[in-house]
């Protein structure tokens, strides 16, 4: 892609965003050093908007920078695993709660909407993980959204960002699509009847389940 296909928004922040993209799929796996030299010849840019476009994915977690070494994809170790899923349970958890408490007919339906895509998506023997992933995301961003607490949402996106530099690990373990399943219709029941208390313990459960399969 040259830079005469990239949109017009500020440049290294489109180069940014095709990076955290490379990062999230595994095309640049963890651990591995970014070639800016290649990536720029590629994009057809200067090295500058791509180093600009690093210190963002540095600011994120998702790029280490190293003395004299460059720029390299983060690699996420279990102790980092377990603070970024201890910190999301603790932030989504709270949103649970607000969400059981203060939420709209209309914004629980939007929820049960989301749950229904999940539940299809999770069909015996025919289950696209990363779509289902991608719908879980959405349910999790969407309950964020009800909440409505801006600042909790940019820290979440953020770790969710370092979370998804090992997402593939909770992918591959037998099981995890059904019980995550289950995890979200104790959620959804919690969130329907309107019991903050239990909506709260159910999200806590939720990650705790997943950075088992993520470990």
């Amino acid at each position: 892609m040259s830079a005469a296909t990239l949109t017009p928004r500020a440049l290294y922040e489109e180069v940014a965003e095709l990076l955290r993209q490379r990062i999230f799929s595994r095309e640049l796996e963890p651990g591995s050093w970014i070639d800016e030299l290649k990536i720029a010849e590629e994009y057809g840019i200067s090295r500058t908007p791509l180093r600009e476009a690093l210190k963002v994915l540095a600011a994120e977690g998702l790029v280490t920078m190293k003395v004299r070494r460059g720029a390299y994809v983060t690699e996420v170790s279990q102790q980092d695993l377990a603070d970024v899923y201890h910190l999301l349970s603790l932030l989504e958890s709270d949103a649970a709660s607000v969400v059981a408490t203060q939420a709209t007919p209309a914004q629980l339906a939007s929820l049960q909407a989301l749950h229904a895509e999940l539940e299809a998506a999770a069909i015996p023997g025919h289950v696209d993980r990363e779509h289902f992933f991608a719908i879980n995301e959405r349910f999790h961003m969407q309950l964020l959204a009800i909440a409505n607490n801006r600042w909790r949402d940019q820290m979440v996106a953020d770790l969710r960002k370092v979370m998804k530099l090992n997402r593939h690990n909770s992918l591959l373990k037998s099981g995890r699509i059904d019980e995550s399943l289950r995890e979200h219709r104790a959620l959804m029941a919690a969130l329907v009847a309107k019991d903050p208390a239990a909506a709260m313990v159910r999200m806590r459960e939720h990650f705790s389940s997943g950075l088992e399969a993520a470990a």
